[in-house]
């Protein structure tokens, strides 16, 4: 046995500290906030609500309009490492998970998506001489926004040497979408008090708990090539692609279902549910058995089930708060969509908390600071 296993890793541990990161966030919101005159001198009106949100939703004629700009965050690292292993490029799986990372957040308030742009920082020019790793990025990224039904619109390839490593790349983009019908537009505003929550089956962690799942790779046997009960390698399990929901949430809203509210599940895992500004008590009655991924990590970085589900997505990277009334006609267009979905919970009233009961957890408002 492996003495190392034992060694307990965590998100702070790694380098990702939300106590830190959280207030710096609501300080920028409160100096944005400040410069919402400027879009009133120009004719338009930003919905305020959207502050805090997903993506930022202004008014702009007879239309809605919304923004938001994400980065992957360091799951291109791994990529990195694991195709040193197995000689395959794996950049066609980080090129689509950059655009699903922004495109996931931009459908959130109810928007198509129209246009999106790339932001690709590396430490040298060099870095785009490797042919194979720079069209299979290209590749994958162009497929993701054919995907998405987004119009890729150009970008920027900074090169920033001392600021980014010589051989890395810094992945990120923004996106621009519309909300032709102003009932279309999701804010918690809709959120009421009886709503079902629907998760969405995830394909695996995305591009979120990155740098803990890359900690605890020094600490195994083989690191990257270390192999899961299936046989899988561990770098190769952590590069699973994505799910990107602009389809299944444009056929949602076209076939009538009321969306009261959307929830991306990324940082700050399963305590994303309570995202909204109202207080409410959100009850997870049903969970998606985690992928095998989760309970590898789960066992070798020595964490909790507590640990573990504010970190992670755990199975589950979407919730959908809808009326009860439109729970079976929304699952049947979640499966046309080839995704999985659970109705798992309701919103009641009570304090501001995510109650998951088949786990026996409960995050309590003041472990989500993200407004």
């Amino acid at each position: 046995m492996d003495k190392r296993r034992g060694k307990k890793i965590t998100y702070k541990s790694s380098g990702v500290n939300y106590q830190d990161l959280d207030p710096v966030k609501k300080l920028a919101q409160k100096g944005a906030l400040k410069t919402a005159r400027n879009l009133r001198k120009n004719g338009y009106k930003e919905i305020s609500e959207s502050r805090g949100e997903s993506a930022f939703v202004w008014q702009q004629g007879n239309f809605l309009m919304a923004s938001v700009i994400e980065g992957l965050g360091t799951k291109n690292l791994v990529a990195d490492i694991t195709a040193q292993i197995t000689g395959k490029s794996y950049y066609d799986i980080i090129g689509h998970d950059t655009v699903a990372t922004i495109i996931n957040d931009l459908i959130a308030v109810g928007a198509k998506p129209l246009t999106i742009s790339a932001y690709w920082a590396v430490g040298q020019s060099d870095w785009f001489k490797n042919k194979k790793r720079t069209k299979d990025l290209i590749r994958g990224w162009k497929r993701a926004c054919n995907l998405a039904g987004v119009t890729w619109g150009g970008g920027e390839t900074p090169t920033l040497k001392g600021i980014i490593r010589e051989e890395s790349i810094d992945l990120g983009g923004s996106a621009i979408g519309i909300i032709s019908l102003k009932k279309n537009l999701i804010t918690d505003k809709k959120l009421k008090i009886g709503d079902r929550i629907i998760l969405l089956r995830s394909n695996g962690i995305n591009a979120n708990g990155l740098s803990l799942a890359r900690a605890l790779a020094k600490n195994l046997p083989k690191g990257y090539a270390t192999k899961l009960p299936s046989g899988k390698i561990y770098g190769e399990a952590l590069l699973a692609k994505t799910n990107i929901y602009a389809k299944l949430i444009q056929d949602l809203l076209n076939a009538g279902i009321d969306i009261h509210y959307i929830s991306n599940i990324t940082g700050h895992g399963l305590r994303k549910i309570m995202r909204a500004r109202l207080n409410f008590t959100y009850i997870i009655e049903k969970i998606f058995n985690p992928q095998e991924i989760f309970l590898f990590i789960q066992k070798h970085a020595n964490l909790s089930s507590y640990e573990m589900y504010q970190t992670f997505n755990m199975g589950m990277d979407y919730a959908l708060f809808i009326p009860k009334k439109d729970i079976e006609k929304a699952q049947k267009i979640i499966t046309k969509n080839k995704l999985e979905s659970i109705d798992a919970g309701r919103v009641e009233e009570g304090k501001k908390q995510v109650v998951i009961k088949p786990k026996n957890i409960i995050f309590n408002a003041e472990t989500l600071g993200v407004r």
